[in-house]
């Protein structure tokens, strides 16, 4: 497949709501694949299509236990609060304190439409937060408390 470009802080285009997803075509299942393979590259555990320039209601999610597709997710039921970094591939180099529900209960649909519903904790719970708020055209610098701060990966402190 393709690495796609993602799209950064500052482009309109992450500030736009997308649109629903009606029917899952060819160019679908290749900008699906797309942009698990961009996520990937980055080395990101998510992914939404506004980061790559499409405005589409789809999000790609891997925390290290396989990818999760969801097109036209729903947050249907949170619980609990957690406090702790957060990136995004789109604010590249930056990270920031941010406080989301520690549980989260998603609806949405597969790549065949088909109706799936995922729950998760901790770390997936941040990353449905996250990538779905950014269908909506939210960033996470918007909820950071406090400064946002330079990130260096790889280097040891």
């Amino acid at each position: 497949m393709a690495i796609r470009t993602i799209r950064e802080y500052g482009d309109e285009v992450l500030e736009k709501e997308c649109k629903e997803v009606t029917k899952v075509s060819l160019r679908t299942k290749i900008l699906i694949n797309d942009m698990l393979d961009t996520m990937y590259e980055a080395m990101g555990v998510g992914l939404a299509a506004p980061q790559v320039g499409i405005l589409k209601r789809i999000v790609v999610i891997d925390i290290g236990e396989g990818p999760i597709v969801l097109i036209n997710p729903e947050i249907i039921e949170t619980a609990g609060e957690q406090t702790g970094e957060e990136g995004c591939l789109s604010v590249p180099g930056k990270s920031g304190l941010v406080t989301r529900p520690n549980y989260v209960k998603v609806r949405a649909y597969d790549e065949d439409m088909e109706e799936v519903e995922y729950e998760g904790e901790g770390l997936l719970a941040r990353a449905f937060c996250h990538e779905i708020d950014h269908l909506s055209g939210k960033l996470y610098v918007d909820l950071v408390e406090g400064e946002l701060h330079e990130v260096n990966y790889g280097e040891e402190d």
